[in-house]
């Protein structure tokens, strides 16, 4: 079955219009990027808190290679197009973008959001795309997460029935 997804953007060149559009309108753009395997509440509070800090909420998506290439390959356990369907559905996401490299750093230097928001396990770590969002006079925000809630423990969890 295919699923219709009207929030997936089919470029960065068409994602990056969009937002040009939105700041004309003087909209606030966030995005966040994750791999979304296994959508579980702690995604869903990321993405909500996310949506909370502007008007518009793009997400960047790993792409069944791009996690391939930084998991393992046996992940994902969702495949791509499924993963942008169920983002899809949440009132909090407006748009999807899928990426194939272990990094969104182009997209998220090239579209410039208001706010990026990554989860507060990136704390001391390096987020991608910071250092020209900085430059730009952007912001980076990290979002503190909900203890417990990962795609990983649902996996081990689920490995040990």
């Amino acid at each position: 079955m295919n699923l219709k997804n009207n929030k997936l953007v089919e470029s960065l060149p068409d994602l990056i219009a969009l937002c040009r559009g939105y700041e004309s309108e003087n909209k606030k753009v966030v995005m966040t990027n994750g791999c979304f395997d296994i959508l579980h509440s702690g995604h869903t509070h990321l993405l909500q808190e996310s949506k909370n800090l502007g008007d518009i909420l793009i997400v960047a998506l790993n792409s069944d290679m791009s996690i391939k290439k930084i998991k393992s390959n046996n992940r994902p356990i969702i495949e791509e197009s499924d993963r942008a369907y169920v983002l899809s559905c949440l009132s909090s996401v407006d748009h999807i973008i899928l990426f194939d490299e272990e990094s969104p750093e182009k997209i998220i230097c090239d579209v410039l959001p208001e706010v990026l928001v990554k989860g507060s396990d990136y704390k001391g770590k390096k987020v991608a795309g910071e250092a020209c969002l900085l430059r730009h006079g952007k912001k980076v925000i990290l979002i503190d997460l909900i203890k417990g809630k990962s795609s990983t423990s649902i996996i081990e969890k689920v490995l040990k029935l």
